[in-house]
């Protein structure tokens, strides 16, 4: 079952005296408990897909389906609600609020919801054990690691139980290292927790842990890549090395 599809999508932008189509007519979609690479050349379009995905921009044309709604439909108060209750973002610099504890800044989106803390403790509990930091749960942001503080970024995109999870570069801000990290975690999510997740990198190394990586060229989809049948993570980056390389030349 499809939890997000984009039908024809457009986005154009008036820069100067121009027109920019930074997206031309996108077709794409993802199932439940589906993990998807989004690559392509710088200005292939592939944050502007994400924002246009997750409710954070109107597309010129088209229709993107989100969690049954069709966003078109939607009235700027409805989209937020739609998207606070379906969508989980996960960005490239944390974007965790200093005074906070980590523990804090995941409940966060319970909070802004309304909703009583308290009544998602299992929850909490469930995603601090996922990320590894249920020893850190009192620590502010600057007690905290580049990669911890992202671990706290992508509880808090899964403390609501979204329908997905829209992941910006997040592996951009750190080293390889911490990097192999997150992304081991965003597909151990995917595994045990059936989170679905789109995943836009620059890095094949992360884009080797998607089920799928899409691959965008000058506002279109390219080409698509699947992995169900190829396990082996070194082969997987080197596949989509080959396919960024025939698309660049």
């Amino acid at each position: 079952m499809s939890v997000l599809t984009a039908e024809s999508l457009t986005r154009q932008y008036q820069l100067g005296g121009h027109v920019v189509n930074a997206l031309a007519g996108v077709d794409f979609s993802v199932s439940e408990g589906e993990f998807v690479g989004i690559m392509g050349p710088s200005g292939s379009g592939k944050s502007t897909l994400l924002h246009l995905l997750g409710g954070l921009d109107k597309p010129s044309d088209g229709e993107i389906t989100l969690a049954g709604n069709k966003l078109s439909l939607l009235n700027d108060k409805e989209t937020t609600l739609v998207r606070r209750h379906n969508v989980g973002f996960v960005f490239q610099f944390y974007n965790l609020l200093p005074t906070l504890s980590a523990e804090e800044n995941i409940l966060l989106p319970i909070l802004i919801d309304g909703k009583d803390g308290k009544q998602y403790q299992k929850r909490l509990d469930t995603v601090l054990k996922l990320v590894g930091l249920e020893s850190r749960r009192s620590h502010k942001p600057d007690q905290l690691s580049g990669g911890e503080q992202q671990r706290v970024s992508i509880a808090r995109a899964m403390i609501t139980e979204p329908a997905i999870v829209l992941a910006d570069e997040p592996t951009g801000n750190l080293d390889s290292k911490t990097g192999k990290i997150i992304m081991e975690l965003l597909r151990r999510s995917c595994d045990e927790l059936g989170q679905t997740i789109i995943v836009v990198t620059h890095d094949p190394r992360a884009a080797a842990y998607a089920d799928r990586v899409v691959f965008l060229q000058d506002g279109v989809v390219a080409s698509q890549i699947a992995f169900s049948e190829l396990d082996d993570l070194a082969v997987r980056r080197q596949t989509v090395i080959d396919a960024m390389v025939e698309l660049e030349a």
